[in-house]
């Protein structure tokens, strides 16, 4: 008798862990956001959430926006956490998002929210474009520090540029949709074409111009400027420019994909996206975050940058973004880096 209860008890345990195992719930969540912060993110999470285990699937800005697009018919992902916000917008127009109003979204500075009750996106934080001018390579080049973007185009920068391809950066993409409304279109390509003559190469990550810079690989790096003081900060020998046209700027922005099987749990994630201690762990990579009051000083963060910020019209960047990658790939593709 005392074997059989010792059988009973060992198969009621059994039984009790595979249920436990098979009550958690597993989400496939596409991201851009850097890959050092994703394995916090989902720490915080999993405090209030320990049922629900993130699948992190991550890469650039373009490479998901296009992953997300041809997997439109049979999506893979669950949840979207962190991708530019004009690529949300393409993905919203081709009806890919599950609109959700997450609780406490009314806490959260207006324009990070699509306008749509209940919203189909919900943002996170903002990165704004600069330049990263390392001094020491700079001189050694007998460069001047250029004030404005234009500046870029002067042939005594030939060779010692470096910036992110949009159609896999939307730090990339960013720089060029701002240019276009800068410039206007023909004033744009023009100013790109020049550009292009003084471009070393482009990069898949709109990140790595800036590390290229602040390791003295590379003169100037058009990067964003979060990077940049934060290379800064760790000794880098670096100026960060705000060119005198202005910036452009884009923010990452989370939504739940439409046609999802874990509604619930992807509810539960884009609610936790929007609290303050998610803007807070967002303010450790950004400078500028969806939540009011949260966004600390940073150091070595340009002055003048926020008021740089042009009126950036993500409409015109959504709508417009397969013919701009489109052009953007015949003039200039043949500098960019090997995938």
């Amino acid at each position: 008798m005392k074997k059989t209860k010792t059988l009973l008890a060992s198969v009621a345990a059994t039984v009790l862990l595979t249920a436990t195992v098979a009550a958690e719930t597993e989400l496939t969540v596409y991201t851009a956001v850097e890959a050092e912060d994703l394995k916090r993110y989902a720490e915080e999470f999993n405090k209030t959430n320990p049922d629900i285990k993130i699948n992190w699937v991550r890469d650039s800005t373009g490479i998901i926006t296009a992953k997300l697009l041809a997997e439109r018919d049979n999506p893979q992902a669950d949840l979207i956490w962190g991708l530019a916000a004009t690529s949300l917008l393409l993905l919203k127009s081709e009806g890919m998002l599950e609109p959700y109003a997450p609780a406490g979204v009314d806490k959260l500075d207006q324009k990070f929210v699509d306008g749509d009750n209940p919203p189909a996106w919900v943002g996170m934080d903002a990165w704004v474009a600069s330049v990263c001018y390392n001094t020491v390579e700079a001189e050694k080049a007998g460069l001047k520090p250029p004030a404005s973007w234009k500046d870029l185009t002067d042939p005594m920068y030939a060779g010692h540029v470096i910036m992110p391809n949009p159609n896999s950066s939307g730090t990339g993409f960013l720089d060029v949709s701002s240019w276009l409304q800068m410039f206007g279109e023909e004033g744009g390509w023009e100013y790109m074409d020049g550009l292009h003559d003084n471009i070393a190469r482009y990069t898949h990550s709109g990140s790595k111009p800036c590390k290229l810079a602040a390791a003295g690989e590379i003169p100037i790096g058009v990067s964003f400027a979060f990077r940049g003081a934060k290379s800064k900060a760790a000794g880098a020998p670096l100026e960060i420019i705000v060119p005198s046209e202005g910036v452009g700027w884009d923010m990452e922005a989370s939504a739940i994909v439409a046609g999802t099987a874990n509604l619930e749990a992807a509810q539960k994630v884009l609610d936790f996206s929007v609290t303050k201690e998610a803007n807070e762990m967002y303010n450790t990579g950004y400078a500028v975050v969806a939540y009011p009051g949260v966004a600390k000083p940073v150091e070595h963060f340009p002055a003048g940058l926020l008021e740089a910020m042009i009126e950036n019209d993500f409409e015109f960047a959504a709508n417009n973004r397969a013919a701009i990658l489109k052009e953007w790939q015949s003039r200039y593709d043949g500098k960019s880096e090997a995938k």
